[in-house]
Formats: C-alpha cells, structure tokens, sequence
C-alpha cells in the first residue's frame, strides 16, 4: 500500500458502490412501470449478489492459496536453516577435534623432546664425571711421578 495509490482493497468497495449507483440510476430513470421497476430491480440484486458471491469464493480461495504457499516457504526456510546450522556445528566440531589432536600431538614431542634431552644431558654429566675422575687421576700420578723424582734427587 503506497500514499499516493489506491490499495486493492479500497478500489474494490468503490467499484462495487460505483456500479449499485450507477445501476439504481439508470434503473429509476428508465421509463418503466413500478412492476417491470421491481422486477429489473430484484434481477439486478440477484446479478449483484452472484457476483459479490463470486468475488467473496474468489477472495477466499486467493487468501488460502497465499497462506498455503506462505507455509510452504516458511517451512523449507526453516528447513534450509536447520541443515545449514547442522552442517556448521559440524564443520565446528571436526575442527575441535583436530585442534585438540594437534595439541596432544605437539604435548606429546615436547614431551619426547623433554626426555631426550634429559638423557643427554645425564649422558654428557656422567662422561664429565668420567673424564674428571681421569684427570684427578692422571693428576695424581703426576703428583706421585713429581715426589718421587725429587725424592730421587734428594738422595743422590
């Protein structure tokens, strides 16, 4: 319905009072007698009422037509929107999935990477431990080898 038009409605009603008026009109200005007056009086009330009758079914069966097709699309509507939120939940969930198994995954090589270089680590502190004792070792021999030349060259 626009400001300036005639909305379907209105121009019904005024074509209806329109054609009474213009029916009673030519009816009453007609030279008749009153019974032939009466008579094209009552058949232009039947022809009337037939045809608002007409009008009214035709209404009627638009109106339900319209409903029916409102319903129609409202339901696929809902339908598509059903699908589409069931293909999104979905699609959001796999991507958890993956996302918590790339974490376990990533936990699991630091983990392993932890343990490794722990072990290393324990390795390069036992050989240190091995090669300090050597020394300490080594070192005391020489300390013995040293006494014992000055020892030497004491008594000689």
């Amino acid at each position: 319905m626009s400001k300036d038009g005639i909305n379907s409605k209105d121009f019904l009603i005024g074509t209806l009072i329109g054609g009474i008026i213009g029916a009673t009109t030519a009816l009453f200005l007609a030279p008749k007698s009153g019974k032939e007056l009466r008579d094209d009086l009552n058949t232009q009330a039947n022809a009337l009422k037939e045809k608002t009758d007409r009008l009214t079914t035709d209404a009627k069966e638009k109106g339900t037509e319209y409903v029916t097709i409102a319903k129609d699309k409202t339901s696929e509507l809902s339908q598509l929107v059903a699908e589409q939120s069931t293909q999104i939940l979905d699609k959001v969930k796999d991507i958890k999935e993956r996302a918590a198994g790339k974490a376990n995954q990533v936990k699991s090589e630091a983990e392993d990477a932890t343990a490794n270089i722990a072990s290393e680590a324990s390795d390069v502190a036992d050989e240190a431990k091995v090669r300090a004792q050597e020394a300490t070792s080594e070192i005391e021999d020489g300390i013995k080898d040293i006494k014992e030349k000055v020892e030497q060259s004491t008594k000689g």
